[in-house]
């Protein structure tokens, strides 16, 4: 009996040294294989899923009459999603358009005014030239009827006479000359009055042309393809403009953001390889690289920056988020990987 005693202890003590050894051989090569790893890649599970989402709001008021999809559902660019009232868009447009036709039907009627006014023209021209003949004939006459009178061939009488009618033709002439800038001026200010027409065109058109667009934007249509979510609106609601009615989020803009700490960035540089997992899908794998890096930390972008400045410093380790892109993703994975989704992201620096 003490003989196996003594051999079971002597066994003990000879596995012992076995099982320390063992362990650390393999704590060993777990401490080498992750010093390699660690040397070699940076990793993070701080990361997500992100996309471009673009926000749907109503351009003009109006009461939803038709709306055309359905909740997460893909819609291509171009596609009508919802149609709004637009029976008072159409009157409006209605009233621009015969406004419109009123002000050009004024300015025919100003130009008419303006071939009137010039067609007096001509006759003033022609009455200033007929008096203009006549008073050159009475000058003459003048001048003879005053030598006459210095021979005293003639009395003071006729002389008078003469000179009254030289006076007169003078005075009748003043007057057609007035009478034809008059005219003239007329014509001026039918003409002002047509280009003040015809500016009224341009803004009766402009307000033709508001009218049209604001009824065009009783038809939403997407902008973008993608997923339509979070819809806010029903049949027979009032939206308001600038009200968000729902949201797509684009189908070719998926990317990751990974918020790596500082001191993880030394060696991190665009175009470097990384292996992306998705937690929703552990089986499989992705592929991508780092595109780029934001301007300033997270902290930064948040609500309340922190400010050293102030108050007790307590130094926190800062993170930086870091785009990073798929290489390819197929159409199925595009609209399996959601915006929002846990990531964990292992970039190779070396």
């Amino acid at each position: 009996m003490e003989e196996k005693v003594t051999t079971t202890k002597k066994s003990g003590k000879k596995i012992a040294p076995i099982i320390l050894i063992v362990v650390l051989i393999i704590g060993a090569a777990f401490g080498i294989r992750e010093y390699i790893f660690f040397r070699h890649f940076e990793t993070t599970d701080d990361a997500q899923v992100n996309g471009d989402i673009s926000p749907v709001v109503a351009r003009v008021g109006g009461y939803v009459e038709k709306i055309l999809f359905k909740d997460n559902q893909h819609v291509n660019a171009g596609d009508t999603l919802v149609i709004l009232d637009d029976h008072d868009y159409l009157i409006k447009l209605e009233q621009a358009e015969a406004n419109l036709q009123a002000v050009r039907a004024q300015v025919g009627v100003s130009q008419s005014h303006v071939g009137s006014m010039q067609a007096n023209v001509p006759p003033a021209q022609a009455n200033v030239a007929a008096i203009q003949a006549n008073l050159w004939k009475i000058n003459q006459d003048y001048v003879r009827y005053k030598n006459l009178l210095e021979g005293q061939a003639i009395t003071q009488s006729q002389f008078d006479a003469i000179k009254a009618e030289k006076e007169a033709a003078e005075a009748q002439l003043a007057a057609a000359k007035t009478q034809v800038a008059a005219v003239n001026k007329q014509v001026g200010a039918t003409k002002e009055q047509v280009v003040a027409a015809k500016s009224d065109i341009a803004t009766a058109q402009a307000a033709v042309d508001f009218a049209r667009l604001q009824l065009t934007y009783t038809v939403i249509t997407a902008s973008v393809s993608g997923v339509v979510s979070q819809r806010n609106i029903q049949i027979g609601q009032l939206v308001q403009p600038g009200q968000d009615m729902f949201a797509i989020v684009h189908d070719s803009s998926i990317y990751v953001t990974a918020n790596f700490k500082e001191t993880k960035l030394a060696e991190m540089h665009v175009g470097q390889p990384v292996d992306i997992h998705v937690d929703a899908y552990p089986n499989h794998s992705f592929k991508g690289e780092v595109e780029s890096f934001s301007g300033a930390t997270g902290a930064k972008f948040s609500l309340l920056p922190p400010d050293n400045a102030t108050g007790n410093f307590v130094k926190v380790v800062q993170r930086l988020p870091v785009r990073i892109k798929f290489d390819s993703l197929s159409e199925e994975w595009i609209r399996r990987l959601s915006p929002g989704l846990s990531v964990s992201v292992k970039v190779k620096v070396r």
